[in-house]
């Protein structure tokens, strides 16, 4: 695989991070991480289920769309600590995850449009694609980490709040998005990193671009007798011809 060309490795990964932050901003935005089931014994009277977001809550009569009380300011009042550290987790993964989205991007359009013959002067300026493959791949790994982390720790919340209170608590179809979408994220980054692992076989150091030398520099390599033509011409080379007795 040469990593001077667009292969289909770095576009899925592309195209699956992309789902991926799509994923994990639904996820931000839907009050659906945790519901609160309120049962009643009055018959003239219907359950309420409060649904529980990172930054609205919403509470429903059952059979109904309509938010019975809705509170916009939740996100400055959470008494949920799974909830709070959410808040920031999410964000910052998010961010990160674009900050790799647009690493790769920059890669891909550097093998895509820069020229094979780079100026020998500028050639350790030049984007290094492996590298910015290798780096998006990191970050990707590490937006998958931080928003893995405190999803999962939602469910065990959950448990622990039902314990506590009463069994009246159930996590919801957000937990189930951001999970998926960190999964998204540690494909991604699989795959990059199957990508950058094809790139290290070309003789380039670490953080250097593709192209260690210019071609034309390969195209001047001595040849078996270059270094004769610069000998004096007083050097001839004469046979020994050996006698056997």
């Amino acid at each position: 695989m040469g990593c001077r060309d667009v292969h289909a490795a770095t576009v899925l990964a592309f195209l699956s991070g992309t789902a991926s932050v799509a994923g994990l901003l639904a996820a931000v935005l839907l009050p659906n991480w945790r519901q609160m089931r309120l049962y009643t014994f009055n018959k003239n009277e219907r359950n309420v289920t409060v649904y529980t977001g990172l930054w609205i809550k919403c509470a429903r009569f059952d059979g109904s769309r309509d938010c019975v009380i809705y509170d916009p300011q939740w996100y400055t009042a959470v008494d949920q600590l799974d909830l709070r550290v959410l808040q920031f987790a999410l964000p910052l993964s998010m961010f990160t995850a674009a900050s790799a989205l647009f690493l790769c991007l920059i890669g891909m359009c550097n093998t895509a449009f820069v020229s094979t013959v780079p100026n020998v002067k500028l050639a350790r300026c030049l984007v290094n694609s492996a590298g910015c493959h290798l780096v998006a791949g990191l970050l990707f790994l590490l937006a998958c980490a931080i928003c893995l982390t405190p999803s999962i720790w939602v469910i065990f919340y959950n448990n622990y709040l039902n314990r506590k209170y009463e069994p009246v608590f159930s996590f919801d179809i957000s937990v189930f998005i951001a999970i998926a979408s960190a999964g998204g994220l540690f494909f991604t980054s699989i795959l990059l990193f199957l990508w950058y692992c094809a790139c290290k076989s070309l003789p380039s150091p670490f953080w250097q671009p593709l192209y260690s030398h210019a071609p034309s520099m390969h195209s001047c390599a001595s040849q078996p007798y270059s270094a004769r033509n610069r000998l004096s011409p007083i050097e001839i080379d004469i046979p020994v011809v050996s006698h056997s007795s």
